[in-house]
């Protein structure tokens, strides 16, 4: 429902008077503020402009298309709906009736089990990078410039995207011809998406696209600060491939993998950085879910943690820190717990009881960490 507008189109909208550099802002500020003071600029409260409004009859069409996409996109939630009725009461009625009826609304609302979902889910979500013992010994990331993905498939494809997306160079590894083109093909094609949602022109899609390097050895992993692992579901070709990488890589780089299986000590279990292992679960497509988990062992560094955190920042990822397990991460965990709960219960009603199971289920199996 809601769009980020740059500077320019607020100008031409009418929510903002002008528009200053951030070395001239102040001045800028302070002359339009005087200019109006000596009536040399119409003084016009913005509650009561009018100029950049639609006829009533045109408006109302607007706010009947907007409940009509509301009800598509957020079937289950009410709050869009009555921010558009707020909206045509200021409209067809007056500004202050607008504010009361927006004030009514709020006091309402802010009652309701959606609310506190929300605020839940909020604090839930900002709380996933406040780790102790990781975040709080006072390690800042590192830069980091070249990721490498090994595995074009469609997850790695996906991260590929999702990397280059975020000004990151990257660098493909396939086994053959083939697979590699068929990997930047996926990765095109994810690009084309973003073009087509409007989320990124075509010009730029192409300046995207030459970060990425398709590449069949591992020669040029010598300057790469991350390797994402995302091949074959294989344990003795993962061990392989993380072999080669110790070999080819500088000693800072992190090895990270997408598995959401497998045990992370057993595919490291050929080299001598287990340090430096991580899981990076991405969920499909990469480029568009969320979520990241990062997966670490009893040996993963607290560094390792911190850097991974900030790529997936960087990513747009909320990135949620999980222990080594041998079946199953954390959300595939939670789906199973919550499956009961999740037809009669609220998300800040089901977040303790499934925290509560969890760690039940980790003092008994250990094959669940919650961290």
């Amino acid at each position: 429902m809601s769009k980020v507008v740059n500077g320019d189109e607020a100008h031409n909208l009418g929510l903002v008077d002008a528009m200053g550099t951030t070395e001239n802002l102040v001045d800028t500020a302070c002359c339009w503020a005087l200019d109006m003071y000596h009536c040399r600029k119409p003084w016009v409260a913005s509650l009561y402009r009018t100029d950049k409004i639609e006829p009533l009859s045109d408006a109302r069409l607007i706010l009947k298309l907007a409940r009509e996409r509301a009800k598509v996109q957020s079937p289950n939630l009410r709050h869009p709906l009555v921010c558009i009725d707020v909206i045509e009461e200021g409209v067809s009625s007056s500004p202050r009736v607008g504010l009361w009826k927006e004030s009514e609304a709020l006091l309402e609302l802010r009652q309701s089990d959606v609310c506190k979902s929300l605020v839940h889910f909020f604090f839930a979500q900002h709380n996933t990078t406040k780790i102790p013992g990781i975040t709080d010994l006072g390690l800042f990331p590192r830069k980091v410039n070249t990721v490498a993905v090994v595995g074009g498939g469609l997850m790695g494809s996906g991260i590929a995207t999702a990397l280059i997306l975020s000004k990151y160079v990257v660098i493909l590894k396939e086994v053959n011809e083939k697979f590699l083109s068929a990997g930047i093909d996926r990765i095109k094609a994810n690009l084309q998406n973003h073009v087509e949602k409007r989320n990124m022109t075509q010009k730029q899609s192409k300046e995207t696209l030459l970060l990425l390097t398709g590449v069949l050895d591992y020669e040029s992993f010598g300057n790469v600060d991350v390797v994402i692992e995302a091949a074959s579901t294989d344990m003795s070709i993962k061990q392989k491939i993380f072999a080669e990488l110790e070999k080819n890589c500088p000693s800072h780089c992190i090895f990270a993998s997408s598995t959401s299986t497998i045990n992370l000590k057993l595919i490291g279990e050929r080299t001598k950085c287990a340090n430096r292992i991580v899981g990076a679960h991405f969920f499909s497509p990469s480029d568009v879910k969320p979520l990241l988990e990062i997966v670490r062992t009893e040996k993963t560094c607290p560094q390792v943690v911190v850097d991974l955190i900030n790529i997936g920042k960087k990513l747009k990822k909320t990135p949620i820190l999980v222990g080594n397990c041998t079946e199953r991460w954390i959300m595939s965990a939670l789906r199973h717990q919550s499956q009961v709960e999740s037809s009669t219960m609220k998300i800040f009603q089901i977040d303790p009881v499934s925290q509560c199971r969890l760690w039940s289920c980790n003092k008994t199996s250990k094959q669940v960490k919650l961290l």
